[in-house]
């Protein structure tokens, strides 16, 4: 699906389509940020002093913006697939395939929230901090939750969007 289709959806779809299209871009942005820090951190060790943390930020930021990325994947239809299987199936297998990939994307984005929550509830209630700067862990696992919700929602999205498919296949 390009970006055209995507953000032309009608209503509460094309609302959550576009807020997942802006919540990977944030993520594009933290990786960004992420390299400048190393970047920084690299010529100030060589020229004065490297910056403290690098990477303590890095790990925190690496992981935030992956999970950032995850729901526009899924919404996009940009996951890897195995078209060597499907080469010769017709559209209503193909379509079907979709839906069932759709399915468990939906059930892999809810169980990952649920323990992810828990980790987080985890990492507050023993205030697990990075060694050097002292960020608490579980700072982090704010967006990810976010992303892992997103990801719920993109899946449901591509889940609708794969029964439609099914549904036109079938008549055809």
């Amino acid at each position: 699906m390009s970006d055209v289709e995507m953000n032309s959806r009608p209503g509460l779809a094309g609302a959550a389509a576009r807020l997942i299209t802006l919540w990977a871009l944030l993520g594009g942005v933290l990786l960004l940020v992420v390299v400048i820090v190393n970047v920084v951190s690299v010529i100030g060790g060589v020229v004065w002093k490297p910056f403290p943390g690098d990477f303590e930020l890095t790990e925190i930021g690496v992981a935030v913006a992956a999970f950032a990325f995850l729901p526009y994947c899924e919404l996009i239809g940009g996951n890897v697939t195995a078209d060597i299987f499907t080469a010769r199936a017709g559209p209503r297998l193909i379509a079907f395939f979709k839906f069932l990939a759709s399915l468990m994307a939906l059930i892999f984005a809810c169980i990952l929230l649920w323990r992810m929550y828990h980790g987080l509830l985890n990492q507050k209630d023993y205030n697990y901090t990075t060694a050097i700067l002292q960020i608490p862990l579980w700072w982090g696992f704010v967006p990810i939750l976010i992303s892992l919700a997103l990801l719920a929602v993109a899946a449901g999205l591509s889940l609708r969007d794969s029964l439609h498919s099914f549904a036109e296949a079938k008549h055809a």
